[in-house]
């Protein structure tokens, strides 16, 4: 007979095995580490360490490659860490949003990464009289749809991109303009110039720029963007526009890697 004491042994021991195997992929190599190097790096036997793999891989906190047969960390994990960080970045980044709404009257967004969607998690309006309210908090849009959303993929590794544009491509259908062959040349565009436009390509008579806001290790952590009438949208105005973006977003980055380094001496 079971009881449920045993149950709660088998479930924590069972937790304890995920967890260790997860480290091993973190500390990993990039590429990839295969079955008999999970086996190895925690000490569980191959079958065990095939079986918790297996279940990993289906809700996304872990990833296998058929090709190489190597596992990694998923995408899920990544998820769950952006939803821990997103209200840290909120807190910090709300002066900067501020700020850009009332030195431009215009409306401001703050996304994030959560997998392979841009989540917005934050909105200042400005003062002018019409206002472009094309995201609310919480909205979602795939990865490189829309000017927040494009500088969030732009400046991912060449091989992350591509298997972001895979992944996503039915969820993109919906949105014209955005296929596959046009989002590369959007890509190259907005590496070039260091911003990502979306010129009325989701609302006609709206545009908006983007800037990424870097954290360690120069990843992206998230984006800032300004989103108006295309008639405010001049050329002229673009280049200030990017000018104050990326103003804020390297100030927001310095914050974010400083609260970083408190985090990681506080733990030492």
């Amino acid at each position: 007979m079971v009881t449920q004491a045993s149950e709660e042994t088998s479930t924590v021991k069972t937790i304890d095995r995920a967890a260790s195997i997860l480290r091993c992929l973190g500390e990993g190599a990039p590429a990839g580490c295969r079955l008999s190097d999970v086996a190895t790096c925690s000490g569980l036997g191959k079958a065990t360490v095939h079986r918790l793999l297996t279940a990993l891989v289906e809700v996304g906190f872990a990833d296998r490659c058929d090709e190489s047969k190597r596992y990694r960390l998923g995408y899920g994990l990544y998820a769950l860490g952006g939803a821990a960080r997103r209200f840290q970045i909120t807190e910090l980044a709300r002066p900067a949003l501020l700020r850009l709404a009332a030195e431009t009257e215009d409306t401001v967004f703050l996304s994030i990464r959560d997998g392979d969607e841009a989540l917005c998690i934050d909105r200042c309006t400005g003062a002018f009289p019409i206002r472009t309210l094309t995201l609310t908090v919480g909205d979602r849009r795939p990865l490189g749809v829309g000017a927040g959303s494009l500088a969030l993929l732009a400046f991912q590794p060449d091989a992350e991109i591509e298997r972001v544009l895979t992944s996503n491509e039915a969820s993109r259908a919906a949105y014209s303009g955005f296929e596959a062959a046009a989002l590369r040349a959007m890509i190259e565009q907005s590496r070039k110039s260091g911003h990502a436009l979306n010129d009325g390509r989701i609302v006609s008579a709206m545009a908006a720029v983007a800037v990424p806001v870097f954290g360690s290790e120069g990843q992206v952590e998230a984006a800032l963007s300004i989103a108006a009438i295309r008639e405010r949208m001049t050329p002229t105005r673009i280049v200030d526009l990017v000018r104050r973006l990326t103003r804020e977003a390297e100030s927001l980055g310095d914050l974010l890697q400083s609260r970083e380094l408190s985090e990681r001496s506080d733990k030492a």
